[in-house]
C-alpha cells in the first residue's frame, strides 16, 4: 500500500494508477511463479487446510473461474498473499490470474493512489478507508459476483446444476 500511495503522489493519480497496476500485476505474478517452482511443499505442510479449502472453492467455481478470482481480488478482506502463492498449486493458470490481478486490484489501487495524490489533506490514511469507502468497494464486489450468479441461475434451470465433468480434483 506505502508504494501505491508513494506512487500517486510522484506521478500523480492517472500516471500513478497505471504504474501501480503495472507493477502490482508484475509483483503478483513473480510471487506466482515463486510459489508454483520454489515454494510448493512449504506452503503445503503450512496451509494445507486453506489449499485444500481454496481448491474445493475453484473447482466448484471452475467454469466461472475468472469471476470468482475477481471477486476475491474486489473483496477488500481477501488475503491476497495467500491468494498469490495458493494459486498456482490449486490450478489456477497464469494468464487468468494475471488478468484477474490486474482488472480486480485496479479499484484498490485507485485508492491507495489518490491517497497520495492528496496526501496533503489527509491526516491519516484511515480518513481513506471510511465506511462509506468499504460498502462501495463490497458493492463493486457484489457487482463482479452478478454475471457468475447468473451463469449459476441458468445452469440450474437447465437441469447442468448437478453437473460434474471432472472427476478429480487438482491436489
Amino acid at each position: 500500500m506505502f508504494l501505491n500511495v508513494l506512487g500517486g503522489a510522484l506521478y500523480g493519480a492517472l500516471e500513478g494508477w497505471m504504474l501501480c497496476c503495472a507493477l502490482t500485476t508484475l509483483g503478483a505474478c513473480n510471487c506466482y511463479l515463486l510459489a508454483k517452482y520454489c515454494c510448493r511443499h512449504l506452503l503445503l505442510r503450512y496451509f494445507k487446510r486453506r489449499i485444500v479449502e481454496l481448491t474445493d472453492t475453484v473447482h466448484r467455481n471452475r467454469h466461472q473461474l475468472l469471476y470468482f478470482l475477481l471477486f476475491i481480488r474486489i473483496f477488500p478482506m481477501t488475503p491476497n498473499w495467500f491468494v498469490n502463492m495458493a494459486s498456482p498449486i490449486v490450478g489456477v493458470p497464469l494468464h487468468m490470474f494475471c488478468f484477474s490481478v490486474f482488472v480486480g486490484l485496479m479499484p484498490y489501487n485507485f485508492i491507495c493512489v489518490e491517497a497520495g495524490n492528496v496526501l496533503g489533506t489527509l491526516s491519516s490514511l484511515d480518513d481513506l478507508f471510511s465506511k462509506a469507502t468499504l460498502l462501495k468497494l463490497l458493492f463493486l464486489a457484489f457487482i463482479m459476483l452478478l454475471p457468475s450468479l447468473y451463469k449459476r441461475s441458468r445452469r440450474q434451470r437447465h437441469g447442468f446444476a448437478n453437473l460434474d465433468l471432472s472427476s478429480s480434483y487438482i491436489l
